[in-house]
């Protein structure tokens, strides 16, 4: 008979499996779309922004080595890049496997929904290669910034509920000065939003909020909870949030899972996040699937903006951290 340690060892094991399963089928499904993924919209994901900008071509600082002046360029055109430095070109694939130092089948995860390859960050790999982390955190304040706010409304956020779980993140990237929302990670890092860019800063990780209750919320990303904070305001005030912020983080916070009586996931309705809900339920019975309450839309936000909810905004009483 399994003890309960070894039951949860196969648990994790076989979901483990499931996600691995599910990477190796997007690649033989998104191959050739993969290709279509623009490069500079991957650089900017990536948090590395160029130095020039026009109609037909973009220059950066080589992801590929230490440079001072920019020498990698990308056509729009061709949706091709070529690093003079080194002599080398091509597809947004082959730039992704360079970067991450990883396989095809990795990369077209990553490109698929920002997953990291493994449990090393891509600053981590930039580091290993001598280049510097492209955003570094200048200044953490309260939102207070017009455009930000602004940038909430068009979210349906209300500013009340945006303050008690983000900041205004003044940052740093290749140089230049810009600001975004901010919601801090468990290793230190942020994750960062605004009209123009979804980046972050290292390292990356989970968020996790742990307020000694026996239930516990858990999400994809950061707008996600702050609307289900406007949807359902006593679920998000009565219970421990777990914000993922890439589906790649699912394996690391499975024993935490195993902690609490009620696990309720409320994950993205696109295909990865069906499949994940899928796997965690299959193997483990304490959780339940919340994404069925919002299956017209693909997330929690879209429910929001789109959707119609009884819930009127009231300000809750968790302290603004």
């Amino acid at each position: 008979m399994m003890t309960k340690r070894t039951q949860q060892a196969s648990f994790h094991k076989e979901l483990q499996f499931d996600v691995n399963n599910m990477l190796m089928k997007t690649k033989k499904m998104n191959c050739e779309e993969a290709r279509d993924i623009g490069i500079f919209e991957t650089l900017i994901k990536m948090g590395l922004l160029p130095t020039r900008k026009s109609e037909k071509e973009a220059w950066f600082l080589s992801p590929l080595r230490s440079e001072t002046e920019a020498s990698f360029k990308i056509s729009f055109r061709l949706n091709r890049w070529y690093d003079f430095g080194i002599g080398k070109g091509g597809n947004v694939i082959d730039l992704v496997c360079l970067i991450l130092n990883c396989s095809v089948a990795e990369a077209l995860a990553y490109l698929a929904d920002g997953i990291p390859v493994s449990n090393f960050s891509l600053n981590s790999q930039l580091r290993s290669s001598g280049i510097e982390p492209a955003n570094k955190v200048l200044k953490i304040l309260p939102i207070e910034h017009k455009m930000l706010k602004k940038y909430l409304h068009t979210r349906n956020i209300p500013i009340e509920v945006a303050k008690i779980y983000c900041k205004e993140i003044w940052y740093t990237s290749n140089g230049k000065r810009f600001f975004a929302l901010g919601l801090r990670n468990q290793l230190g890092g942020w994750e960062l939003r605004n009209f123009y860019f979804k980046t972050s800063t290292p390292p990356k990780g989970y968020s996790y909020l742990n307020r000694g209750n026996d239930q516990v919320v858990v999400l994809e990303g950061m707008f996600d909870l702050l609307s289900l904070a406007v949807l359902k305001p006593g679920e998000v005030e009565n219970a421990d949030l777990l914000i993922l912020n890439s589906l790649s983080f699912l394996p690391e916070v499975l024993e935490i899972f195993t902690h609490y009586s009620t696990v309720t996931l409320y994950l993205d309705r696109d295909s990865a996040g069906i499949k994940a809900t899928e796997n965690v339920l299959r193997t483990f019975p304490n959780c339940k699937d919340g994404s069925s309450w919002y299956q017209d839309h693909k997330d929690l936000n879209e429910k929001l903006v789109h959707g119609t909810h009884d819930s009127k905004f009231k300000p809750l009483k968790t302290k603004t951290g």
